[in-house]
């Protein structure tokens, strides 16, 4: 019953056509055979009490009228509804292959576009660009403002990208603020060189959103069919290795996939697996880097470097192996496990004796890094003002405000703070005097060149300037009698040495030299 009820609704205006058309044959047949009757006044037989042809005809007429009336509003209802059908499968496939905020073409389309290009190589000399690109700074700006003026800064974007690119060219939006380009028969890198150009260009005058005034920069990695690669998903990864180079400007900027790309990466992939590893069986451990009076030659305290050593060699330099612990986030674990370690060590070294322990950007990220950096010296018993904590300023402009919040606690509690590398490029008065430091170290690229007048003139002022807001002044690299002696002119009373030493190595160094007068009393 139900089956029948609903195909009753679904026909139901046909249905009633269709009985409107037999209603009327009726009526007439009726008529017709009402008006035989009566003319004729029962003088008929009841034989002859029939419909004549005349009147046959006219009914049939009618009926065929009736039926091309309905045959002809069955098919404009029909043409009506395709004409709807084929209206939505278009709005359906346009938001299938649509970015709903932009009205950019999205992953989808995209990934189908560059299949097609895959496997339509260009002509001889000519090359199919994939543009990979990634906004600095929107999660700021999103983060501060909200997300309305996140959508509407990406909206401006989309328009300036269409702005950037040639005609058929094709812009999406893969998520976020990433986007993509695909531009196809480019005459090789200089071409392709200039479309990065005019969206570098184009995205550099600011977006003035209400009344705030936004910049964005942007990376972008750009890769070719098939020169770097030869189907979809690998040049894709490759725009992506580029990107990874141009991010690293931190403005912006375009970089071209280079082999020695791939191969970088693999290194990092598995320096990060052994690291990992190292981590679970306890290899990263502490070296002493010790710092010197240069005045007497005593050993004023230790650095705690992070070394990875295995059967007695170093696997990776600190230099290659932290910065895969930062993006990784491997940075916390590693550098609490050293600090551990260096605190033991430190518990058996003369009072006058100072560990410090660098503080590296992504550490900053870590909202109870102070609570526990005063944990790991609470627990070996060492008091905070034997302890030091090293941060460069590239950290500190790097987030200004988590630099505040995590020095500002360890100073509270006695932790003494050094700004490291001075002198590269960022330093100035304003955070000296807003973080009130205790020491200063001139970067050891400096203190290596002081043959050179002009580095030699450098370190002079910037020794000066030190001494001048009341902080102690510390070189790095310190090596050699002739260095001391430079150092010491230059008026700089403590340097740090390049090498750093074994935990048994700096208690013996510790166990040579004489008690300091403090230390006595």
């Amino acid at each position: 019953m139900s089956r029948v009820w609903k195909y009753i609704l679904r026909h139901r205006i046909s249905i009633q056509d269709l009985g409107m058309v037999l209603a009327v044959v009726l009526v007439l047949t009726y008529v017709a055979y009402a008006v035989d009757i009566f003319v004729t006044q029962g003088g008929a037989a009841t034989g002859q009490r029939a419909i004549e042809l005349d009147e046959a005809l006219l009914i049939g007429a009618v009926l065929a009228v009736g039926l091309l009336i309905f045959a002809a509003r069955r098919y404009r209802e029909q043409k009506r509804e395709m004409a709807r059908r084929i209206a939505a499968e278009g709005r359906a496939r346009a938001l299938a292959y649509q970015d709903p905020l932009t009205g950019l073409a999205n992953r989808r389309q995209f990934e189908e576009a560059l299949a097609r290009a895959a496997a339509s190589p260009p002509a001889q000399g000519q090359v199919h660009a994939v543009y990979l690109l990634d906004l600095n700074g929107f999660k700021q700006i999103n983060d501060t403002y909200g997300h309305g003026t996140g959508d509407e800064l990406l909206l401006i974007v989309a328009e300036r990208l269409l702005r950037s690119v040639r005609e058929g060219d094709l812009v999406a939006r893969l998520g976020g603020d990433e986007f993509v380009l695909l531009a196809q028969h480019l005459m090789g890198l200089e071409s392709s060189a200039n479309i990065a150009l005019r969206v570098i260009d184009n995205l550099a005058e600011p977006i003035v959103i209400g009344r705030v005034e936004h910049r964005v920069a942007t990376g972008i990695g750009i890769a070719f069919l098939p020169d770097d690669a030869q189907t979809a998903p690998e040049v894709l990864r490759k725009a992506d290795l580029a990107l990874y180079r141009a991010k690293g400007e931190r403005r912006s900027a375009f970089r071209f996939f280079e082999e020695d790309m791939d191969r970088l990466v693999r290194q990092r992939q598995q320096i990060e697996r052994e690291l990992r590893e190292a981590l679970q069986q306890d290899q990263i451990r502490p070296r002493f880097r010790p710092s010197i009076d240069l005045a007497s030659g005593r050993v004023t305290g230790f650095e705690a470097v992070p070394s990875w050593v295995v059967a007695g060699s170093e696997r990776f330099s600190p230099e290659r192996f932290l910065p895969v612990a930062e993006e990784t986030g491997l940075i916390h674990q590693l550098a609490g496990r050293v600090l551990a370690i260096a605190c033991q060590a430190a518990r058996e070294w003369p009072d006058d004796i100072v560990l410090s322990v660098d503080i590296l950007p992504a550490q900053l990220k870590n909202r109870t890094l102070s609570d526990n950096v005063l944990a790991a010296i609470r627990a070996a018993g060492l008091p905070p003002s034997r302890l030091e904590v090293d941060i460069s300023e590239s950290a500190i402009v790097h987030d200004l405000h988590a630099a505040k919040a995590a020095l500002g606690a360890l100073r509270q509690a006695g932790v003494r703070v050094a700004l490291d590398n001075f002198g590269t490029g960022y330093s100035n008065l304003y955070h000296i005097r807003e973080f009130g430091f205790d020491k200063v170290k001139i970067d050891r690229r400096l203190i290596s060149n002081m043959q050179d007048k002009e580095a030699a003139s450098m370190v002079r002022a910037l020794a000066g300037l030190g001494q001048g807001l009341g902080v102690v002044v510390s070189a790095g690299g310190v090596s050699g009698a002739a260095g001391d002696a430079a150092l010491l002119a230059s008026g700089i009373r403590e340097g740090q040495s390049a090498s750093p030493l074994l935990s048994a190595d700096a208690a013996r160094v510790l166990a040579q030299q004489e008690p300091s007068p403090a230390s006595a009393l």
